[in-house]
């Protein structure tokens, strides 16, 4: 091959060379290019990127707001349902109703309403036939009555029947004015001087039973004594306040060795119920109380099975030092109470020999203020449903078998109604909110839960502490009708007649009779009379 021809292929390859080359670049720049507008979409991309989580963010931040807003709302909503629901309490109280009938009658130019249908007398009922109850302890008055007939003759007649017609009459309250002539004789040269009876307040023309009426009106039957005095007047007997004030308070001085005679004969019992409530007291008007008054707290402890109860008072406080100094450490037995936190105590190593007894009334009422809710239905149903079987328990029934017999049904029925209540509160938040009514009644019952159980332990245990709420009703009665006691001093014996008269009732004793008999002997035992002999007096051994 010449020279010149290899020149020529050189020149043609060199040419194909430079082609490639060429298309190479093109291809170069047009990748190039690609990768510059993908740059530009991918920094778009970031940019949408970065605007959507700040949006979420945002929406994030709008939704912890709002579930924030919801729970202030359906707090909002539980307070106004509370409020509205003790409103209609005091709206279904009858006492506070009133009556539109009576008002348009003595209101004048009042205009009985057409659809209202006038009272028809019905006709006088008869007995069915059921015996009537007969008062062989009342004193028998016998009148005879004979024909009022002008053309009758009684001494001329002859007996044919006689039926007997049976009424009852009161007499009101009577007072009897008692002078006793104490006559002094002599006799062999020896003079002989008759005693006075002896009172029981010194310097006082009133005896015991006249002390024993004030007391039973007041501690009984709720009267304040500004009413007893004016029920006295009515009954043709001036007393003045300040008199009535003094009998209860030099009384009470008679009385008070019998309180720690009480305390003790309280913690005897290895069943006790305890509550508190409380009651307004006067007390000296400050800059930091200008209205003059406090809420003093009266406690009670019952002896469920002597029958006793105890108030007791100490200027007023509700603190957790009233609980623990009046129950011992090292007490036996069990301990009934409601929910707050002092009584939980018994709980704790504190009290080793004792056990608490949680009142199952209480769980319930939370429950019931929400009882369409169909969840805290169920828990109601499964409540009755322990009460039911408790109820079929006979009192006949030997203690082995009455404790045999709740160990069977209850333990399956506590199981439903724990599973049922951790259900409820193991939901998620939207479904239960954490300050819902009905998280609220799930979460105290799963506190008091354990509490709660130990009512199958012994048979004489009860599933709630209603009689000792019962006990405390006479509070709110004397809290509603005397508004408040004079001073700390005041409300301490309170407590005390309190703690007698209740304790009467209990025992089924007639108060009246009670104080009476005590004041006398009270008044008859010398300053160094032992307990023993007092313990006697407590109404749980007193004997007419």
């Amino acid at each position: 091959m010449n020279k010149d021809r290899i020149i020529e292929i050189l020149h043609d390859q060199l040419a194909h060379q430079k082609q490639v080359n060429q298309h190479l670049s093109d291809m170069l720049s047009a990748q190039s290019m690609q990768l510059s507008d993908q740059s530009t979409q991918l920094s778009a991309q970031i940019d949408i990127t970065k605007q959507l989580s700040n949006q979420i963010s945002l929406l994030q931040q709008s939704i912890i707001s709002l579930e924030e807003a919801l729970l202030k709302k359906d707090e909002s909503v539980d307070k106004l349902t509370n409020k509205n629901r003790g409103l209609s309490k005091l709206l279904e109280n009858k006492s506070e109703k009133q009556d539109v009938h009576k008002q348009s009658t003595t209101t004048c130019n009042a205009v009985v309403p057409e659809e209202i249908p006038p009272i028809e007398k019905l006709p006088r009922k008869g007995n069915n036939n059921a015996k009537r109850k007969e008062f062989y302890n009342l004193e028998v008055e016998y009148k005879d009555k004979f024909s009022d007939d002008p053309n009758f003759d009684y001494d001329n007649s002859k007996h044919v029947s006689i039926i007997e017609s049976i009424a009852y009459k009161c007499t009101p309250m009577s007072f009897t004015k008692v002078i006793t002539r104490l006559h002094t004789r002599s006799f062999k040269g020896d003079i002989y001087a008759a005693k006075a009876d002896v009172m029981p307040l010194m310097n006082s023309n009133y005896d015991a039973s006249f002390i024993a009426g004030i007391l039973q009106l007041r501690y009984i039957y709720s009267m304040p004594v500004e009413r007893i005095v004016k029920f006295f007047a009515e009954n043709n007997f001036e007393v003045n306040k300040p008199t009535a004030h003094a009998l209860l308070k030099k009384s009470a001085l008679l009385l008070e060795r019998l309180d720690a005679v009480m305390r003790g004969a309280v913690l005897e019992d290895h069943y006790i119920g305890m509550d508190e409530s409380y009651h307004k007291v006067l007390v000296e008007k400050t800059s930091k109380n200008p209205r003059g008054s406090v809420n003093g707290y009266i406690w009670c402890a019952l002896a469920m099975t002597k029958k006793l109860l105890h108030f007791f008072y100490d200027n007023g406080s509700r603190g957790q030092d009233m609980f623990l100094n009046y129950l011992p450490s090292d007490y036996q037995g069990a301990i009934s109470s409601d929910g707050l936190a002092v009584y939980k105590r018994v709980e704790t190593d504190e009290y080793p020999n004792a056990i608490r007894l949680s009142c199952l009334q209480h769980c319930k009422r939370y429950f019931l203020d929400i009882e369409n809710d169909p969840d805290a239905r169920v828990i109601i149903d499964l409540i009755n449903k322990l009460y039911q079987r408790d109820h079929e328990i006979k009192s006949e029934w030997s203690d082995d078998r009455k404790l045999k017999y709740r160990q069977k049904y209850a333990p399956a029925l506590l199981k439903k109604i724990k599973s049922k209540l951790e259900s409820i509160n193991n939901r998620p938040i939207k479904k239960n909110l954490p300050k819902s009514q009905l998280a609220t009644a799930v979460k105290h019952m799963l506190k008091e839960f354990d509490a709660l159980s130990n009512y199958i332990l012994r048979p004489e245990y009860r599933l709630d502490n209603n009689s000792v709420e019962r006990a405390m009703r006479y509070i709110s009665l004397s809290r509603k009708n005397s508004l408040f006691a004079g001073s700390h001093q005041g409300a301490k014996r309170s407590a005390l007649f309190y703690s007698l008269a209740c304790s009467c009732r209990l025992n089924k004793i007639n108060t009246f009779e009670y104080f009476t008999d005590i004041l006398n002997k009270m008044a008859a035992f010398p300053q160094n009379v032992t307990e023993n002999v007092l313990r006697e007096l407590l109404p749980d051994r007193w004997c007419k």
